[in-house]
C-alpha cells in the first residue's frame, strides 16, 4: 500500500527529478498558521463524512483562513490523479480504487452541516474512467442540490480529453451555477507544466459550455512566476475573452516541494493590479488577481459579485 505521506511514493514519477531551490516567501505571500475552533470543527466534519479537500492535498495556502471560516473545497472521486503536472502537489499514479457510489451523499452532507451558500466541487483527473468521471459529477451537483436547493454550485473539473462530448454534456445538464476549468499556464509552458493537457483543448471546453447553456458563469484561472512573461498572460486574457468566459483567476505560483516545477519569481502585488487593470478592460466580468488568489479562494462571496456584474451588464436593478 502506498503512503502518501512520503514523497517519494506520493509523486513517483518526480522521485528522480533533480531538486530546485525553493526560495524564501516574500512578507506579502506569508500566512498564518491553520488552527482554531473553527477550522477544526471544519477538519472533523471533512474526516467524518470520510471526504478529501484539495486544500489539504495541494497545500493550499489559505486553507486557514477558509476552514476557520467553515470554507472547505471538496475534492471527489479519490486523491489519486491520473496526470503528473509539474506543479501540483496532489498525489498521482493509479487511482487504487472505483469511483465510491456513496460519495456525491456524503458531499451532499457535508455541505449542509457547513452550512455553505456557496460550496465549490473539484475533482482528481481520471482518465482510468471511460466518461472521466462526468456523470459523478452530475450526481453530486443533484445530491447537493437535493439536500441543500438554496447553495449556490461551483465545479472545477478535469478537461475530459480522452472522452466523448458527452461527458462534458452530461455535466452541463445537471447545472451547476459555475463551470470552473483552469487553464494554469500559458501555452508555451504546457510541455514542461502542464504535459498531459492541450491548452485549445480546455479553451475550447470552456467555450463549449456557453454554447451548451449561455447562462451558465464559466470560469478560469492561471499561475504566474511559472516563467511566463507578460505578454503571454495578456494574450491568454485574449483567448479567454474570445470563449466568453466570464471569470479569471490569476495568483502566484507556490512550489510545493524541490521535486516540483521551479518557481521562476514572485511576483509583487503591483503587478497583480496591473493584470487585474487589464483582465477587467478586456471585458472580464470579475478579476481576482493576488498573490494568494486560487480557484475557490472567497469562492462565495466573488460569486455574488459576479452575479451583480452581469447584473448590471444586462440592465437589471
Amino acid at each position: 500500500m502506498r503512503d502518501l505521506k512520503i514523497p517519494e511514493q506520493r509523486h513517483p514519477e518526480k522521485a528522480r527529478k533533480p531538486d530546485n531551490a525553493q526560495p524564501k516567501k516574500p512578507s506579502w505571500i506569508r500566512v498564518k498558521a491553520p488552527g482554531g475552533k473553527g477550522y477544526a470543527e471544519t477538519a472533523r466534519i471533512m474526516r467524518d463524512n470520510k471526504l478529501t479537500t484539495v486544500c489539504e492535498e495541494a497545500g493550499c495556502p489559505n486553507v486557514g483562513e477558509c476552514w476557520s471560516q467553515g470554507h472547505a473545497t471538496m475534492m471527489i472521486m479519490g486523491e489519486v490523479c491520473t496526470r503528473a503536472c509539474t506543479f501540483c502537489n496532489i498525489a498521482t499514479g493509479k487511482p487504487p480504487e472505483a469511483l465510491d457510489v456513496f460519495e456525491p451523499g456524503r458531499v451532499a452532507d457535508a455541505v449542509a452541516k457547513l452550512g455553505l451558500n456557496h460550496v465549490v466541487i473539484t475533482s482528481v483527473d481520471r482518465d482510468d474512467i471511460e466518461d472521466g468521471g462526468a456523470e459523478h459529477f452530475a450526481q453530486t451537483i443533484r445530491a447537493v442540490r437535493h439536500r441543500s436547493p438554496d447553495t449556490t454550485i461551483e465545479i472545477l473539473t478535469p478537461d475530459f480529453i480522452r472522452c466523448g462530448p458527452e461527458a462534458l454534456e452530461k455535466v452541463v445538464e445537471a447545472r451547476p451555477d459555475v463551470f470552473n476549468h483552469n487553464l494554469e499556464t500559458v501555452p508555451g509552458l504546457y510541455p514542461e507544466v502542464r504535459p498531459g493537457a492541450r491548452y485549445f483543448h480546455s479553451l475550447r471546453l470552456l467555450q463549449r459550455v456557453k454554447e451548451l447553456d449561455p447562462s451558465m458563469f464559466t470560469k478560469s484561472g492561471i499561475m504566474v512566476g511559472l516563467g511566463e512573461d507578460r505578454q503571454a498572460v495578456i494574450q491568454v486574457m485574449e483567448d479567454m475573452r474570445a470563449a466568453d468566459i466570464d471569470f479569471l483567476t490569476i495568483g502566484q505560483y507556490l512550489q510545493p516541494t524541490p521535486k516540483h516545477h521551479v518557481l521562476d519569481r514572485f511576483v509583487t502585488p503591483e503587478e497583480f493590479t496591473s493584470y487585474e487593470k487589464a483582465a477587467y478592460g478586456k471585458g472580464f466580468l470579475m478579476v481576482s488577481a493576488t498573490p494568494l488568489t486560487r480557484s475557490s479562494y472567497h469562492a462565495g462571496d466573488d460569486f455574488a459579485r459576479l452575479r451583480e456584474a452581469r447584473n448590471r451588464k444586462l440592465g437589471i436593478a
